[in-house]
């Protein structure tokens, strides 16, 4: 039984793969929360949006803060690389993605294989999202990774997520989420759309939080969920997209719609 629910942690991240901020309300659209993936940084020499998923060359972003970027020349520095802050993605706009149990294998200095994405197939165009415009993960699912690693506990901004979701159910509840509807407060209303598999992001260092390899590792060992038809996948937290957009706050009530 998942119990009552709660809205207990509200995130944007201004600059994609750059540090977020938690914050205590938001409008909600059909984009995601309001200021979040507004800007993300372009590398000039392959014309690919810069994603910390490729550890090896953009692990840097997660230094910085996104709410107060530098100028290009002093990102260019910071991430030895030529870069430019865009607020809109270019045409058929790219992203890289490290095989993760790569990285995991062979560390974050190494050049491994990666995928080659596109941005947003279940987001409006024009965003710099991954996939779909809101991650959502429960307080249910960071204890029992917590819980099942050798540290007793795990940080939620590891995941990056939007929403963080106090339920009084026990392990990984939102596996079962796709497919229905989540109302926030009393006027927004979620989609539900897939486990979000996770990559080599979580295992990185955030800001001053340092590396921690078994938010993946243990992800990995004990919640593969299939996805779409990529397969069983490391799987923490889900994406959802907005059905109904308005207001939400730090506290709402969240309600899950029973399931078909």
């Amino acid at each position: 039984m998942l119990g009552f629910m709660h809205l207990e942690t509200l995130r944007r991240y201004p600059v994609k793969s750059m540090l977020g901020e938690e914050i205590a309300e938001s409008g909600v659209t059909e984009r995601g929360l309001a200021g979040d993936r507004a800007r993300a940084v372009l590398d000039v020499a392959t014309g690919k949006i810069a994603s910390a998923k490729n550890p090896r060359l953009w692990r840097g972003l997660l230094a910085i803060e996104g709410a107060g970027v530098p100028s290009d020349a002093e990102l260019s520095a910071l991430l030895g690389r030529e870069v430019r802050l865009i607020g809109t993605p270019p045409d058929g706009a790219e992203f890289e993605r490290s095989v993760p149990e790569r990285v995991l294998a062979e560390g974050i200095e190494a050049e491994v294989p990666h995928t080659v994405g596109t941005l947003g197939a279940a987001s409006p165009d024009g965003t710099f999202f991954d996939f779909a415009p809101l991650h959502l993960i429960t307080t249910a699912t960071l204890e029992r990774i917590g819980a099942l690693g050798p540290r007793g506990h795990v940080e939620a901004l590891r995941y990056r997520p939007n929403l963080v979701i106090a339920t009084e159910a026990a392990g990984f509840a939102e596996n079962d989420w796709p497919g229905r509807e989540l109302r926030v407060g009393d006027d927004v209303v979620l989609q539900v759309i897939a486990t979000s598999p996770r990559c080599a992001v979580p295992t990185l260092a955030h800001g001053a939080l340092g590396r921690d390899t078994d938010a993946l590792r243990t992800v990995s060992r004990h919640n593969r969920v299939p996805v779409f038809d990529m397969g069983p996948q490391a799987c923490a937290g889900v994406y959802a997209r907005v059905l109904r957009p308005g207001r939400i706050k730090k506290g709402d009530t969240v309600r899950l719609t029973p399931a078909a």
